[in-house]
């Protein structure tokens, strides 16, 4: 028993080091995070290897990531976990674990999932010892776990957004129990750090920032099923930077619900510009993202730091929603259109080589011909790069769902047609104004299509198509934009001196 670890013991930055072989896992496990959950990894992998070495081959593990890029991020979570208890991942559904992180934004993000459901029960009569585990923001929906309860009996694991840390001690309920292991918080206010990550991308990465949100926009469920607002300690984030840094990335994402509200709820308050501004001195990081920023909490302070920053990117998603004041009030998003008007040319004015995305919402309830004509005013005013739009999706529970005056499902439809029109003849005459340039593009992945080319990344978010090799990936690269095919530029390696950085008018 003397070469065995106790976890109890093991000082929290030493634990990647752990041979998770060695861990007692006879004793109970550590009352504190995240020891404990290295305690359940340990358990977990011992499981993982006995059923390995009884089917005589490696165990696979799928996960598929519907939502946002918090889903996305949470994903890469779990995957670090799945890799260290000894799964090999795979992207076929036909695996020995499989597991949906589900997004309830829109009530068609759930249909998808209960269809996919029916999928994996075929695929798990034919191997019964296939585990199913469901997470994410579907399941912090009373409904929707009640009808899994009842309809899709074969799922074993269910848990939500709030306990996503705890999933090696959750798996070793599941691998340990014959019935369905169902694990929901309603809100936690935990935050645990220095659990194992599984980046998409050795070159980039999305950073939780903060959690939750407090906006309560009258069609949003995201605060019910992610929570209040929690923000990461400053140092706990610069210092996961600096350590994927020293990995090979080279550009950041800082991920949050409204990361213009950052660090008001921490023991010493920071702005999300003054994080910005630590973030910037991290020698190696060459370009900073992120997402999302409420009108309502953009600051002139944030304008003027995007502005003299050489590493934050020239794009910025600015959700509008609705254009006219009346739906915004309705909606509880706490602008006019004239401040958010005002607000997007302040952007433009200090910032000219910016890209605005935007999010539009269509037939929001007592949604007028006229209102739409206010959204589609301001967006040929603000000019946007690019948009997504989308038809009002009523969600049990939020404030809009039982509001009178729900749109007609034709009406919603010819105001989304026209709404979309206007967007992408916008967004195409932006994306032309590149034409000619050389911009630095981030090679992010050889061309699905086209094997001969590498798709790469503007600072402004715009896609570039170029020749060149996998050599290339991960490396920023001049590219001069040769031909503007609408949302996308078709273009050639230059010379590192010829990058341009012409204000688009």
């Amino acid at each position: 028993m003397d070469s065995y670890i106790d976890l109890k013991n093991i000082p929290t930055k030493e634990l990647k080091y752990v041979d998770l072989d060695r861990v007692n896992v006879n004793c109970s496990p550590p009352d504190f995070e995240p020891q404990r959950q290295y305690y359940f990894m340990a358990k977990c992998r011992q499981i993982v290897k006995l059923e390995s070495e009884r089917l005589g081959r490696p165990l696979y593990a799928c996960i598929q990531v519907f939502g946002c890029q918090m889903n996305a991020r949470d994903s890469e979570k779990l995957s670090g976990i799945l890799e260290i208890i000894g799964y090999q991942l795979s992207e076929d559904e036909n695996a020995d674990f499989v597991i949906f992180n589900t997004c309830t934004v829109r009530d068609n993000a759930n249909q998808k999932v209960y269809g996919r459901l029916g999928h994996l029960n075929s695929l798990k009569k034919n191997n019964p010892h296939m585990k199913i585990a469901l997470c994410g923001c579907m399941m912090q929906e009373p409904s929707a776990i009640e009808k899994i309860r009842k309809s899709y009996r074969f799922v074993d694991l269910i848990f939500g957004t709030h306990n996503i840390y705890k999933f090696a001690e959750l798996l070793t309920a599941m691998f340990e129990s014959q019935e369905m292991v169902v694990d929901i918080w309603e809100d936690t206010d935990q935050i645990v750090e220095d659990l194992p990550v599984e980046r998409k991308y050795p070159f980039k990465s999305g950073i939780n920032i903060m959690f939750g949100c407090n906006n309560f926009c009258s069609y949003c469920i995201v605060p019910y099923v992610r929570g209040r607002e929690r923000s990461r300690n400053l140092e706990d984030i610069l210092g996961e930077i600096r350590k994927l840094v020293s990995e090979g990335v080279v550009e950041v994402m800082l991920l949050g619900q409204n990361v213009n509200s950052y660090g008001r709820n921490l023991a010493r308050p920071i702005t999300f510009a003054n994080l910005l501004r630590e973030v910037e001195k991290i020698e190696g990081l060459e370009r900073i993202r992120f997402m999302t920023s409420h009108p309502k909490d953009l600051s002139d302070e944030l304008i003027q730091v995007m502005k003299e920053s050489k590493k934050i990117c020239r794009h910025l998603h600015l959700p509008l929603q609705s254009g006219s004041t009346r739906i915004l009030e309705a909606m509880n998003r706490r602008y006019t259109k004239e401040q958010y008007l005002d607000l997007a040319r302040k952007i433009r004015e200090e910032i000219p080589d910016i890209a605005i995305t935007t999010d539009i919402i269509v037939g929001f309830p007592g949604e007028k011909p006229e209102d739409v004509e206010e959204t589609i005013d301001v967006i040929r005013q603000v000019k946007y790069d690019n948009a997504f739009t989308f038809i009002y999706s009523k969600r049990t529970g939020t404030p809009a769902a039982s509001m009178e005056n729900q749109v007609p499902e034709n009406i919603v439809k010819e105001g989304f047609d026209k709404v979309l029109k206007v967007v992408q003849d916008t967004a195409r005459n932006r994306v032309a104004l590149l034409q000619g340039q050389v911009q630095n593009a981030l090679a992010e992945e050889v061309n699905q299509q086209d094997s001969s080319l590498i798709t790469g990344r503007l600072s402004n978010n715009t896609i570039v198509h170029f020749k060149g090799d996998e050599s290339l990936i991960g490396k920023i690269v001049p590219v001069y934009l040769k031909e503007c095919h609408g949302f996308y530029y078709l273009g050639e390696i230059r010379d590192a001196g010829c990058v341009q950085s012409t204000p688009l008018q």
